[in-house]
């Protein structure tokens, strides 16, 4: 059984390996039972926020649907949806309860949402927005053309969006803070420079950390040659950390998939648990049309809400969103699959 927050436990791995005692913001472990007395867990879960994804059979997005449009599963228990928006307009509060239902615990923790945080408040407006770029040596020869390729993202991206920009190799460089301000990203991305091993999968999970603290939407994109080298982590979990938080993860990938098969579905795995999407770019046209297909989706995601009925599964819980009526037989929807209740 995970307790705690999951990306606490595997950055402290990840600290320990480096010869760091406790990372910033983490409590030191709690004192183990008294001989003969057994462990208590509690279980603690807040608002539930998925960002959901409508297409057609033909891949093209699907605006305008209602509330009633969706109907929510977890673990086959039909939710109440709480909160409903459509692209970087703030979520609106539905009719019913504000507060979490029956049985669900309005501690500090919980899932994505977080207690006490009202979605339809300017918090909610616009999505963060977390790019991870590879600096590793396996990019220097497409270096230049993939700083471009991120700078035309970036300038393009809703003004309601804020970036941060991370690049990574053997170690993470928060190169610009969580910002609207494009000039502070623009400035980051060309102090950039290549070199070293890949640690792909480190430099993900402590991205995943900062933007996992940062309340409202966001995402992580991870613009990257695919191969990691270096990393102590196992990609599954930091996926895990990523389907607990709710934070979907696109990938694009500048290697062919065919020569490196085993990143491939690792990435195809991580995106798809997440909700998010992967991308195989080897030039740098596709790669600019990967960005564009992301900023796209970003316009047109709907992002639901739901305090979850009461249940006894303190270990994973699966999420089921589907469409009703006609709607359900014509459109596509992606999602997360699920998440693990904080203990």
């Amino acid at each position: 059984m995970r307790t705690g927050k999951p990306w606490v436990i595997l950055a402290a791995a990840l600290a320990a390996a480096i010869g760091c005692v406790l990372l910033p913001g983490q409590q030191p472990p709690e004192p183990a039972a008294a001989p003969g007395q057994a462990p208590v867990f509690r279980v603690k879960v807040d608002l539930v926020v998925l960002s959901v994804t409508v297409t057609n059979r033909q891949g093209r997005y699907v605006t305008d649907l209602k509330p009633s449009d969706f109907r929510v599963l977890e673990d086959g228990i039909v939710q109440k949806i709480a909160f409903f928006g459509e692209g970087n307009q703030a979520p609106v509060a539905l009719d019913g309860p504000k507060g979490p239902a029956a049985g669900a615990s309005s501690s500090e923790g919980g899932s994505p949402g977080g207690s006490g945080i009202d979605l339809a408040s300017d918090t909610f407006v616009g999505t963060n927005v977390f790019i991870l770029f590879d600096t590793s040596n396996f990019m220097y020869r497409g270096f230049v053309y993939a700083e471009d390729a991120i700078a035309d993202f970036v300038r393009g991206l809703d003004r309601a969006d804020s970036i941060a920009l991370y690049t990574f190799s053997r170690n993470l460089n928060r190169a610009a803070p969580l910002t609207r301000d494009r000039l502070l990203v623009a400035k980051g991305l060309r102090q950039a420079v290549a070199g070293d091993d890949t640690a792909l999968y480190n430099a993900l999970l402590l991205t995943l950390r900062d933007a996992a603290a940062v309340p409202g939407r966001k995402v992580v994109i991870v613009f990257s040659n695919g191969p990691d080298n270096a990393s102590m982590l196992a990609p599954d979990d930091v996926r895990a950390v990523a389907e607990d938080e709710g934070i979907p993860i696109y990938v694009i990938s500048t290697s062919e998939v065919n020569k490196d098969p085993v990143s491939g579905n690792v990435f195809r795995r991580i995106t798809a648990r997440t909700g998010g999407k992967a991308f195989f770019a080897k030039t740098w046209q596709k790669q600019s049309e990967a960005f564009q297909s992301i900023r796209e989706e970003l316009q047109h995601v709907y992002t639901v809400s739901y305090y979850p009925q009461p249940n006894p599964n303190e270990g994973w819980r699966s999420i089921t969103v589907e469409l009703t009526g006609d709607a359900a037989k014509k459109y596509r929807i992606r999602t997360r699959a699920g998440y693990r209740p904080k203990t």
